[in-house]
């Protein structure tokens, strides 16, 4: 075996691949895509690219991933084969869970960062380091970099400020659309595309051989009953919509492209104040609520179905329901449904006892095995977790971090310890979500299990890269005959024959197209000849929006943190709400807008709102004077200002004016919202209980609600504060250490 010899990569670890070094020496020659089919040393890429530019540039290396166990990864491979000094401080990981000011610290010591996007966007609207002495960002798994996803700004803010640029961007799946792969490219400031396939002559070498089989699973006839009874309400509501006028696929064609083309119809409708088209829209609802419970009879069983079924009928017979939900529930073929589905006990689609089996030969076969099975709902993944541990095969689950209905989210700490554990072999079997498909690296891994097919080819090679790393590997898809999973795996392998052609095609346009800088600068700044910067406190879940990169760009001193109420801060008077049109209707409608804006007024001195984009009317089938009688209201009862702005553009440029505005004051620091004058007893109340660490109003309000006053509550046990709705274990504690604590 040959190894990689450099000034920087440890002697003798890394293993001399032909096409490794060919691509990464090309991708030291401008922004390059890296298509590589998984398990083939993406990283390993990488780790050479990197370490040429450190010995030859100097600067830092910043490395992105979407993930944290993905930025773990990461670290530990660079850690393992770069040679960058023995501190600890050369390669540093920030993730949401580093704080930024240990985040601010730790760029000016590092030589490489690894990260997940969005703190890196966070620190740069923030203003807390530049990229200007980053000589290489590498992007993981870059067919992200569409739309409003970190990556995107990212990368434009680094082409624009850094000395001497350069994007390394990988992934081993970008898309199957050509006009996709261009966007990325676009976003990216892509020039070089550099691909292989496991049938390139200097590839070959390195592939292990890696099984498919498809397994056909039949529909059992209970649950072809139930299909059908959803057909028959499918039918039904289709028909209706044909009778309004709409062009509407047979029911067979039923495809997520036709119903996106419906939905266009119907929101053109409404945008034309056509009354009909508030109905066509809520028969719309129903429609895509039939056709998701007809893929979960099919792909998923029973006992989801049921579930499913259950929770759409308790929603449509309780009073804060939709429309929609209401009309199934009181149809007389879905009650029929439901009273079926609550009979049955056990699980009916064979699926379950067929993937258990598969499962339990390997692990029969080869008792070192490590399996990974994919299920695409939650509540699946938790079903085969305990059907599996019931069997006597150990199992564990891997899903996302947030927290639906009942079923708890792992954290990413918890996500990674769960693949240390699966790695050493605690388990052998990880039930995952989407979540586990990009990147995980369990060399391993020799049997993944597709619990069901799936249409989309990036989720089709993603599931089926974690097998077959560094030896044979098995891939079993579980396919119920007759139904969208037939569809959904044709569609899958049709895709990513089309988007190996694609790629191909597209790094060949690129080689022939003229020369030039393919790098667009970003505006400059409106601030480019002052200092007379306005400060701006954006809340933490807004900078996902166009809005907060537009601010950075016009030059404001932004700040980033939580804000109990609204999306902005300006100074110590103002607080500003950002809705989009359709979200302030939406609100009112099935929210408390009014509970929401109320909070917004007893937080500052002048509360802002800003309804963004659209018109008001037209968003929902509401009489336009509910929708002026509330506008009056908010703006007369409440004391609320309410601007209009066209898009985010609009909105950021709205918000820097008034930002100079307040500045020109004199005071420009930005502090937290004071508290209006004349406030109740009450009110007064409120706040001061509101002003403890992480409280807020509204959890004041229910803490002087459950113990009567501000004594009562400084004075309770910390069991007593933790049992408050809202409180906890961790906000109990703060109020009791905060109570006692001595001054001095």
């Amino acid at each position: 075996m040959a190894w990689i010899t450099h000034p920087l990569v440890r002697p003798g670890s890394l293993e001399s691949r032909a096409y490794q070094l060919s691509i990464a020496m090309r991708a030291l020659d401008g922004n390059t895509m890296v298509v590589l089919p998984t398990g083939l040393g993406k990283t390993a890429v990488a780790l050479l690219v990197a370490a040429s530019r450190l010995y030859n540039e100097g600067g830092r290396v910043m490395m992105l991933a979407p993930t944290k166990p993905l930025v773990e990864q990461h670290y530990r491979f660079f850690r393992k084969f770069l040679v960058t000094g023995d501190d600890e401080k050369t390669c540093v990981v920030f993730t949401g869970e580093t704080p930024p000011d240990e985040r601010r610290r730790g760029f000016s010591d590092a030589t490489v960062i690894f990260a997940t996007p969005q703190v890196i966007k966070n620190d740069l609207l923030a203003g807390a380091y530049t990229l200007g002495e980053v000589s290489l960002l590498i992007v993981d798994e870059c067919h992200r970099a569409v739309g409003n996803y970190a990556y995107v700004f990212i990368a434009g803010r680094y082409r624009e400020t850094a000395r001497s640029p350069l994007i390394l961007a990988m992934t081993a799946s970008p898309g199957g659309k050509e006009e996709k792969v261009q966007e990325v490219c676009r976003n990216l400031g892509i020039g070089i595309i550099e691909t292989r396939s496991e049938h390139d002559p200097d590839v070959a070498p390195y592939i292990h051989e890696r099984e498919i089989e498809v397994i056909e699973v039949p529909l059992p006839v209970p649950l072809k009953a139930a299909v059908d009874d959803l057909n028959d309400l499918l039918e039904k509501r289709l028909a209706r919509l044909r009778e309004f006028g709409y062009a509407v696929p047979r029911r067979q064609q039923l495809s997520m492209k036709s119903l996106q083309f419906l939905n266009a119809q119907i929101q053109e409708r409404i945008h034309e104040r056509d009354s009909a088209g508030y109905a066509a829209a809520s028969i719309y609802a129903e429609v895509m609520k039939l056709r998701h419970a007809v893929s979960l009879a099919e792909s998923q069983g029973s006992r989801v179905l049921a579930g499913y079924v259950n929770r759409l009928y308790s929603e449509g017979t309780t009073g804060g329901g939709s429309k929609a939900a209401g009309r199934l529930a009181r149809d007389p073929v879905f009650i029929r449904l439901r009273d079926r589905c609550m009979s049955w006990t056990d699980e009916l689609h064979p699926k379950m006892e067929i993937m258990a089996g598969v499962t339990r030969k390997q692990l029969s076969e080869f008792p070192e095995s490590r399996i990974i099975i994919f299920a695409s709902f939650r509540d699946m993944v938790q079903q085969i977790v305990d059907f599996l541990n019931a069997r006597g095969i150990p199992a564990e689950r891997f899903v996302g971090q947030a927290t639906r209905d009942t079923e708890r989210g792992l954290s990413q700490k918890k996500q990674i310890e769960a693949l240390d554990r699966f790695r050493a072999g605690t388990f052998r079997v990880l039930v995952a979500t989407s979540v586990g498909e990009e990147g995980l690296d369990v060399p391993s891994t020799d049997m993944v299990i597709f619990y069901e097919a799936v249409p989309s080819e990036i989720r089709s090679i993603q599931r089926k890269g974690r097998t077959g790393r560094s030896g044979s590997g098995r891939v079993v898809v579980l396919v119920t005959k007759g139904t969208s999973d037939e569809t959904f795996r044709f569609v899958s392998q049709s895709r990513e024959k089309a988007m190996a052609s694609g790629i191909r095609r597209i790094g060949v346009q690129m080689e022939t197209a003229p020369a030039g800088d393919p790098v667009e600068g970003l505006q400059k700044k409106i601030d480019e000849f002052t200092d007379d910067k306005p400060e701006i406190v954006v809340d933490d879940r807004e900078t996902s929006s166009h809005v907060v990169e537009r601010l950075s760009d016009l030059g404001a001193r932004i700040t980033i943190r939580r804000l109990e109420s609204g999306d902005y801060a300006v100074g110590d008077r103002i607080l500003v709400e950002r809705k989009r049109a359709r979200d302030f209707v939406d609100t009112l409608v099935d929210r408390d807008l009014f509970g929401q804006l109320k909070e917004l007024a007893a937080q500052a001195i002048r509360p802002v709102l800003i309804i963004e984009g659209g018109d008001l009317y037209s968003q929902r089938d509401i009489h336009p004077n509910a929708l002026r009688g509330t506008l009056a209201a908010l703006s007369i009862d409440f004391g609320i200002a309410i601007l209009f702005s066209r898009d985010e553009e609009d909105t950021a440029q709205l918000l820097m004016v008034i930002a100079r505005r307040e500045g020109e004051r004199g005071d420009r620091a930005p502090r937290f919202p004071a508290r209006k004058a004349s406030a109740s007893f009450q009110e007064e109340m409120e706040m001061i209980i509101a002003s403890y660490p992480d409280i807020g109003l509204k959890n004041a309000r229910s803490l002087l609600e459950e113990f009567g006053s501000i004594r009562a509550v400084t004075g309770a046990e910390e069991e007593d504060l933790a049992r408050v709705r809202g409180i906890g274990e961790k906000r109990a504690h703060r109020i009791f250490e905060l109570s006692r604590k001595s001054y001095r």
